[in-house]
């Protein structure tokens, strides 16, 4: 049987992704470009926001991976199983329903 992914390990895999990600570095690259073009950036002004880009990234990663993490063994037995598939079927119905009713 496989481990389950520790916290540690899924905060560095989603730090992995989220730098490897083009959209994020679009994203922080034309911002930062776009402040710098309109000299709103002196230096100490700029290392705050990198340090603080940084700190909310960090922060939303870890609270995504502890709590995937912890869902993750909440929901990896045959109860939990039971739960995301009697959910999953719930919705798939209400979505098929709504699809014929409002045809």
């Amino acid at each position: 049987m496989d481990r389950p992914v520790t916290a540690g390990r899924a905060y560095l895999m989603l730090v992995g992704l989220t730098a490897l990600n083009p959209t994020t570095i679009v994203y922080f690259g034309a911002l930062v470009l776009g402040r710098h073009a309109s000299g709103g950036f002196g230096p100490v002004a700029g290392a705050v926001f990198v340090l603080a880009a940084f700190v909310a990234s960090a922060s939303w990663q870890l609270l995504l991976a502890c709590g995937g993490s912890a869902l993750g063994r909440v929901l990896n037995n045959p109860r939990g199983r039971l739960f995301t598939a009697l959910a999953a079927s719930a919705l798939i119905t209400v979505l098929a329903a709504q699809l014929i009713v409002s045809q």
